[in-house]
């Protein structure tokens, strides 16, 4: 069986993953949409693309059976809703949404169309997380006891950030814009605890870190609590921690930060009864009682289809994985991996989190929307 795949936002990231989608050998065809007129040009000779349609409305008019979208992450939920609607299944970006009432109307919508959704969430398949996994089936950690998950990615004074934003929302970027509130965009981290243990959090308090003293921060970056509403004190965390209860017991700590002198990095520890893992910049560790050993988590990939296996992508080699796991769950008719119930188990707790932070940490419960059914 093959299918047809529209990639949907040809930015930086986007383009990254044109060369997966076209090579999977289960893809028959292929198109691209992009508002700019250039990167569709661009694209198009550079991988001998010969469809291409210049806004959403237009591809959701063919007879494409599947939308990739890798827009700006506010769109995600919009867009995904409108292409589910059109009878199409979709690939999306993260997050998943820009708000709890959006996570509700996208589940909702998958449950109506009964079509297949994922988010593209690379902390899954970054090859740490598949050892872990392959380790907790296994019964190697026993029960697991604690969890933490971070995402250090210093965006304020990175001209990586502001190059970013400027091509996102023009140059004049710093003028009319700011950048996300650090927890509405938790799945990197939060991923982790959650596809390893299979669990999920209910209960969460979290704080807030506010940079003192620096004008451009307070100018420009914030004020984030635009983003949730009107009556929220004022929010200028641009690094924020949270603890979390999960659905088995566990504790889990979470942390994003945008503001910090380290080197842009996913990493987490998971401990259990039996045993831990602990994955750094310095490399991973599995750790008994006795003793700890270095892992060469490399070796525990999965196999992908060879035109897929000469170059995994980036994000740890998750980009290949991301797009396999996609387009054979389409081919054999299963959830993927990320569906949409897991999706907003990455995302829910972030955004509960910074509602947490703003009230000094008073504890607030988590939703949920279930596990995903079998298809």
């Amino acid at each position: 069986m093959s299918i047809s795949i529209g990639m949907v936002g040809l930015g930086d990231f986007g383009g990254e993953f044109i060369k997966l989608f076209k090579e999977h050998p289960s893809v028959d065809r292929i198109a691209l949409c992009d508002l700019n007129t250039h990167l569709l040009k661009y694209y198009s000779r550079k991988f001998e693309i010969s469809e291409t349609y210049h806004s959403l409305r237009e591809i959701l008019k063919t007879d494409i059976e599947a939308l990739v979208i890798i827009t700006q992450p506010e769109f995600h939920a919009s867009q995904a809703i409108k292409t589910l609607k059109a009878g199409k299944h979709v690939y999306s970006a993260v997050p998943v949404a820009s708000s709890l009432e959006e996570c509700d109307e996208l589940v909702r919508t998958v449950e109506r169309t009964g079509l297949i959704y994922m988010m593209g969430e690379t902390s899954y398949f970054r090859s740490e997380t598949v050892f872990c996994r392959k380790r907790a089936k296994e019964g190697s950690f026993g029960e697991f006891v604690y969890c933490e998950g971070e995402y250090m990615h210093d965006l304020i004074f990175r001209m990586w950030g502001q190059r970013i934003n400027q091509y996102r929302y023009g140059i004049e970027w710093e003028k009319h814009t700011h950048l996300s509130i650090p927890f509405m965009y938790p799945t990197h981290s939060i991923a982790f605890p959650v596809s390893i243990t299979g669990a999920h959090m209910i209960e969460v308090s979290a704080m807030g870190y506010t940079y003192p003293n620096e004008d451009w921060l307070q100018r420009y970056l914030y004020p984030n609590k635009n983003q949730l509403s009107k009556k929220d004190k004022e929010s200028e965390f641009c690094n924020e921690v949270a603890l979390f209860r999960m659905s088995n017991g566990a504790i889990a700590r979470i942390c994003e930060f945008r503001k910090i002198g380290h080197q842009t990095a996913e990493r987490f520890r998971i401990f259990g009864t039996k045993g831990s893992f602990e994955w750094d910049v310095s490399g991973s560790r599995w750790c008994h009682i006795d003793n700890w050993e270095p892992v060469n988590v490399e070796n525990y990939r999965d196999p992908l289809p060879k035109p897929l296996a000469s170059d995994l992508g980036g994000h740890g080699g998750s980009h290949a994985y991301l797009a396999h796991e996609f387009v054979d769950s389409l081919v054999h008719n299963r959830q993927p991996g990320i569906n949409v119930w897991e999706a907003a188990r990455y995302f829910a707790p972030g955004v509960v989190a910074h509602q947490s932070s703003l009230k000094d940490g008073e504890p607030l419960k988590v939703p949920d929307w279930g596990d995903a059914p079998e298809r």
